[in-house]
């Protein structure tokens, strides 16, 4: 299966309600090519997510992007911001965001063309896309999930969150340590991750 076929799978599969069974790689299939059609599909949904909740999410009420008082993140992409820095929630979003499709829309790194071997490094990039969007879930439910259940998201917000959850632990893209702002949730969503 290709990109399109691999998309219609998923889809076809979170229809059915069993997003264990959305997550597996399916029989005979490329796992980086599986890897690569769900980081595309989990990026579009977070930034889907985050975008309700941007008139909330500003520099005044989120000067620092957070997940709790025990969690805070700074941003580097290690290119033009080598040293991590400190900065508001939307603008470490709206960085990630960024870094995210500057990284999809590399061919060298995510190949388009049917047959075009994957890099090296492929599993640390997407690991990495997977950390960092970890980490806007995690801020999005300890600093909005009120606004979140105001606006009558909180279904969605969870079973996306329980999507990414189920993917992350059944591909092993986020190291233990960094899932503690949300181990709670994450252990009610799996025994094992």
């Amino acid at each position: 299966m290709q990109g399109v076929q691999l998309k219609k799978h998923i889809d076809a599969t979170l229809g059915n309600g069993n997003l264990r069974d959305a997550v597996r790689l399916p029989p005979g299939e490329d796992l980086n090519e599986w890897l690569a059609v769900n980081t595309i599909d989990f990026f579009n949904q977070v930034n889907i997510l985050y975008g309700t909740l941007m008139e909330f999410c500003t520099p005044s009420t989120c000067p620092t992007m957070t997940a709790g008082s025990k969690f805070e993140y700074r941003w580097a992409d290690g290119v033009q911001i080598k040293k991590p820095i400190e900065v508001s929630a939307p603008k470490y979003v709206e960085y990630l965001m960024d870094w995210i499709e500057i990284q999809l829309d590399d061919e060298s790194i995510f190949p388009q063309k049917l047959g075009t071997p994957f890099p090296q490094n492929f599993r640390d990039v997407v690991k990495t896309i997977f950390k960092r969007l970890f980490r806007v879930y995690a801020h999005i439910y300890h600093t909005h999930f009120q606004k979140i259940v105001s606006l009558k998201e909180e279904a969605h917000l969870n079973t996306c969150f329980k999507h990414f959850t189920l993917f992350t632990c059944e591909f092993k893209l986020i190291d233990k340590a960094e899932l503690a702002p949300l181990i709670d949730l994450i252990e009610s969503i799996v025994t094992v991750c």
